[in-house]
């Protein structure tokens, strides 16, 4: 993977010191939420290079935006992200885990809104990964497997954080959605909008974004497709991240 400097076209994200490079699910992510109830805080968990809290701080008004990072030169180039950027007075980034997070701030006043593009793997590692002759880092590890924030964590911890009329908005693999909803089910978190992305018309459902809040009503359904073709974007995904790539 590189380690070239990604380029937005309002700002840049460094991502030599982090595991993870950046990659289109958290482009997608940080485009499709949802900002109609105008949130005043965000919270980014597991921020990585910084690029979710990064969109937000460019597509939001929020006055606080809060992320956290528990791998040490991922939590170091999310600072440098966000100092280096126009935002740098909006954006703050906190190097520890989510439990940690959860339990200093459950007296302080919650997030309005929560995002977090979180580890899809389990262990052990699956077939096709590292690339060959390549071993797993342990910030890789951390960064790629879910076993470092499992999903019962994650909404855990996001029930403690999460104010009363917020929304916590994630992506996470198609095959998990079950799953994750019936989780969050326990912690009284239940699904306001899913949208389902295939790569291409033909190809099997590979994510799934979701938000959720604490009211229960009606669950909004629909599907995102990519591409076209190899690089031949359809209308609906460019529109959705044309604010953010050079080049489109």
């Amino acid at each position: 993977m590189s380690n070239q400097a990604f380029k937005f076209k309002e700002f840049t994200v460094e991502q030599d010191k982090c595991a993870m490079k950046i990659g289109t699910d958290g482009v997608l992510l940080g485009a499709w939420v949802p900002l109609s109830h105008y949130p005043k805080s965000i919270l980014d968990i597991g921020t990585g290079t910084g690029i979710l809290a990064l969109m937000m701080a460019q597509r939001s008004e929020a006055f606080l935006i809060d992320a956290i990072e528990i791998e040490e030169n991922a939590y170091e180039q999310a600072v440098e992200n966000f100092e280096n950027s126009m935002w740098g007075d909006r954006l703050f980034c906190y190097h520890a885990d989510l439990n940690e997070f959860a339990e200093e701030m459950q007296d302080e006043e919650k997030y309005d809104l929560i995002i977090s593009n979180p580890p899809f793997y389990s262990p052990p590692l699956p077939v096709a990964s590292p690339p060959r002759g390549e071993k797993f880092s342990e910030a890789r590890k951390i960064a790629r497997f879910n076993d470092a924030l499992p999903f019962e964590h994650l909404v855990r911890g996001v029930s403690f954080l999460l104010s009363e009329d917020g929304i916590f908005s994630v992506i996470i693999p198609y095959a998990e959605e079950e799953k994750f909803i019936s989780l969050a089910a326990k912690e009284n978190l239940f699904p306001q909008k899913i949208t389902r992305v295939r790569g291409t018309e033909k190809s099997e459902l590979k994510r799934s974004l979701l938000n959720f809040s604490f009211h229960k009503t009606g669950t909004e359904e629909d599907e995102l497709i990519l591409e076209i073709s190899r690089h031949n974007y359809t209308e609906e995904f460019k529109k959705m991240v044309a604010p953010f790539y050079l080049k489109l």
